[in-house]
């Protein structure tokens, strides 16, 4: 079993930065980082649920979602079991909470996190 602890979110103003960890814990965490893929989805209130960023655990390859590119920065580092979401020039749009993902594939997600607030302010 996996489990995933995201941490960083908070109050920001607009224009500002955020960086969110996303802790991979438990039996197989290693096998699940270096391997699987880690995303980023985030829900705003009473909107759908949206895919923001993935890495691929094999290699360093990541995508965006168009909103991301240019300002979201997914990273990992495997001897930590640990993902990143950095975060810059934050809009109010980007107010949500943000869930740490991992999966086999990219349409296929097994392990989802508690979730962080991000909340920005205009």
């Amino acid at each position: 079993q996996v489990q995933l602890v995201e941490s960083g979110g908070g109050l920001v103003q607009a224009g500002g930065s955020l960086r969110l960890s996303c802790a991979t814990s438990g039996r197989t965490s290693g096998r699940i980082i270096n391997n699987y893929y880690m995303a980023w989805f985030r829900q705003a209130s009473e909107k759908e649920r949206e895919f923001v960023a993935w890495i691929r655990g094999s290699s360093t390859s990541t995508w965006y979602a168009d909103f991301a590119q240019d300002r979201f920065t997914i990273s990992r580092d495997n001897a930590e079991n640990t993902v990143y979401l950095q975060m810059d020039r934050l809009t109010p749009e980007d107010t949500a909470i943000y869930y740490c993902v991992a999966g086999p594939t990219v349409s296929n997600w097994d392990y989802w996190g508690q979730g962080t607030q991000v909340t920005v302010s205009s």
